[in-house]
């Protein structure tokens, strides 16, 4: 939501950021929703100050079992430049654990508000790193407790300090054996209270501006994306969603737009030959973009 008397599905209101012409909408809900059709969403995960994709399920807090499917040779800054370059909007800057913030800043500088920065993120740090250049802040763990418990008070302080046009909520989610999803935390290792669901994601919408969701199950083994969560996601959600996880075909592209009616954008990690996968040319995802906004 840009304003709060926005129609969902109506035109929005488009903001620009001030700078070099490259014509960045400053809140990324102008990209996609209402326009119905999916984006390619490009991201930067970070581990240990480098850019990585890592297996999602693998990453512990004592780094033992640590799954890493790629490690790059460039620093995040060369990355979010490209992701400008190429006019690439919306995308995320992931920080998995700590060591991240100097990568994580250098990204923010080279593509000043075309960004969105997560992890570790809280009321108090979620101001600095928007005047660091993020278009939005993206949290997670910050919003439940140590057991797991969702704190409506720690989402109406990060409401206070940035705005609810300027934060992404994270519900990355673990598929459970009657088919449904809960939300994870702490690196996906921790079940919350939150089912994911219509009831959720609606109640959550009216404090964010959109919603972050990886398939935890599927991240980082481009084995395929988890179909039903798609498709769920773009009947359940009001707001815009990026979905993440299992990507291995550029089809999957026309395959998440026509499973949320072109509701859900889609991120890309592992698969990509910019993150040394074999199986999706980057290239071809940029001119999928390029083709989405002609339609």
């Amino acid at each position: 939501m840009i304003d709060e008397d926005v129609v969902f599905g109506g035109e929005a209101e488009r903001r620009w950021v001030d700078g070099d012409g490259v014509g960045v909408p400053r809140f990324a809900n102008a990209l996609s929703y209402g326009v119905g059709s999916t984006s390619f969403r490009p991201c930067i995960d970070l581990h240990s100050g480098q850019v990585k994709q890592i297996v999602g399920g693998s990453l512990t807090d004592d780094g033992e079992g640590l799954k890493t499917n790629f490690v790059s040779e460039r620093d995040a800054a060369w990355f979010a430049a490209k992701y400008k370059q190429d006019a690439l909007r919306g995308g995320h800057v992931i920080k998995l654990g700590p060591g991240n913030d100097e990568a994580a800043r250098s990204a923010l500088a080279a593509y000043p508000g075309g960004l969105q920065i997560g992890g570790g993120i809280t009321a108090e740090n979620a101001a600095e790193w928007i005047a660091a250049g993020a278009s939005h802040v993206i949290v997670t763990s910050y919003l439940f407790d140590s057991e797991g418990k969702f704190r409506q008070d720690r989402l109406d302080a990060l409401v206070a300090a940035v705005g609810r046009e300027r934060l992404v909520i994270d519900l990355s989610c673990r598929r459970q054996s009657d088919g449904g999803w809960v939300v994870a935390m702490n690196r996906w290792q921790t079940l919350t209270d939150m089912t994911l669901n219509r009831e959720s994601l609606e109640r959550l919408a009216e404090f964010c501006d959109e919603f972050l969701i990886h398939a935890a199950d599927v991240e980082g083994m481009c084995g395929g994306i988890d179909e039903e969560l798609v498709q769920a996601l773009g009947e359940w959600s009001p707001i815009p969603v990026t979905y993440a996880g299992g990507a291995r075909s550029i089809d999957d592209l026309e395959l998440v737009n026509r499973l949320s009616n072109g509701h859900v954008d889609l991120t890309i990690g592992s698969a990509l030959d910019l993150f040394g996968g074999d199986l999706i040319r980057y290239d071809d995802c940029v001119a999928f973009n390029r083709e989405g906004e002609k339609r």
